[in-house]
């Protein structure tokens, strides 16, 4: 008889690391072949900006979770219940509710955290009394040693596995030869390609200003945003190119998906990702770019140290400095010939960052933590 696993995590929509991470254990052929899986969605955000807020909806939707929860608990008796809390806001107290419960049911729990933010958040007294509650008698699946600092006035390391996120391969080794073949022949421009939610935490105004900074050295380039609208609109953005007078250099185009988001990361030559966002754990988007073979610009924040080594496929730079992301633009600029870095890049990914290397391991995780 398979072991029974009770799965409740995110899922789209909204579209964010957690929630694709989501759905690729939930259609993994691996996972359900190993484990009866069951399946509940807490998700009570419909977009990228309701993550995090409270409101009345959501309340109502809370206690509707908890009953299906309780219920499939009852009716399914998991030997594990796999749950994706969040590590800060009102939405640990939430998670305390969830985790007790399932304790209370006499069932083994595995966290799978996918942000951070606990150290800062348990200054407050009534926060430290909910991490205590959801990090007891639990295991936790972090996706980098880097976010352990994180959670360890809580959670002992014995308590702990790592799992780098994995992404599915989309570009056969074929394809990719063609798409370098491409690139080649458009070196006289560098296209910086920025794809994520449109978000001032993720960096958009930081890497404007590091475009602007560029036009003022006479540099030619072309910078592409693309992503879903987050805390800014796109009448907002194309003001902002305009006062700058970036018409010629910067481009938005919003959210892409499928053969339309894979022509970005195609026509593209460098990927650039500033984030200072204080959720940011690992950056699946940039397992993207280094599938096509791009070289990474990213900051250190969270895991993403873990997945760009600096000066082999990517440059890493501090958080907001305006500075250092126009001086390692301008290095692919004056350099355009940098395919080694994004070679590299793509090599790593191939070894450690695929779908199945991330199902395997999570497969072994959950088989190690199934009750005796």
């Amino acid at each position: 008889m398979k072991p029974k696993i009770l799965f409740i995590m995110h899922m789209p929509p909204p579209v964010h690391g957690a929630a694709m991470v989501g759905q690729w254990i939930h259609d993994s052929k691996l996972i359900n072949k190993t484990f009866e899986c069951h399946y509940i969605n807490p998700s009570a955000s419909s977009n990228i900006t309701e993550v995090g807020k409270i409101s009345l909806k959501k309340i109502i939707f809370l206690f509707s979770i908890q009953y299906q929860i309780l219920k499939a608990i009852i009716k399914v008796k998991p030997d594990i219940c796999y749950y994706t809390p969040t590590s800060d806001g009102w939405g640990i107290y939430r998670d305390s509710v969830t985790i007790l419960l399932m304790k209370l049911c006499r069932r083994k729990v595995i966290l799978h955290m996918h942000n951070k933010g606990v150290r800062n958040f348990a200054k407050k007294r009534l926060a430290q009394i909910a991490y205590k509650i959801n990090f007891s008698n639990v295991k936790v699946i972090l996706i980098a040693k880097e976010l352990y600092d994180d959670i360890s006035d809580f959670v002992n390391p014995k308590d702990l596995f790592y799992l780098p996120n994995g992404l599915p391969p989309t570009l056969s080794e074929e394809k990719y030869k063609e798409v370098i073949k491409q690139r080649k022949k458009s070196l006289y421009k560098v296209h910086f390609l920025y794809l994520s939610n449109m978000m001032s935490e993720k960096g958009i105004w930081i890497l404007l200003e590091a475009c602007t900074l560029l036009t003022k050295n006479n540099k030619d380039f072309e910078c592409h945003y693309v992503g879903n609208w987050g805390d800014t609109t796109y009448k907002e953005f194309q003001n902002k190119i305009s006062e700058r007078k970036l018409e010629k250099h910067v481009f938005v185009h919003g959210p892409k998906y499928g053969i339309e988001k894979e022509k970005f990361f195609t026509n593209s030559d460098v990927f650039v990702f500033p984030t200072f966002y204080h959720g940011e754990t690992f950056g699946l988007v940039l397992l993207e770019a280094m599938e096509y073979g791009l070289p990474c610009i990213s900051t250190y924040e969270g895991g993403i140290p873990s997945i760009i080594q600096n000066g082999e496929n990517g440059i890493l730079i501090e958080q907001q400095n305006i500075e250092q992301l126009k001086n390692a633009m301008l290095s692919f600029i004056e350099n355009p010939d940098k395919n080694d870095m994004g070679k590299k890049g793509r090599e790593i990914y191939l070894r450690q960052y695929t779908i199945s290397k991330f199902e395997e391991k999570l497969n072994e995780i959950l088989l190690h933590s199934v009750p005796k």
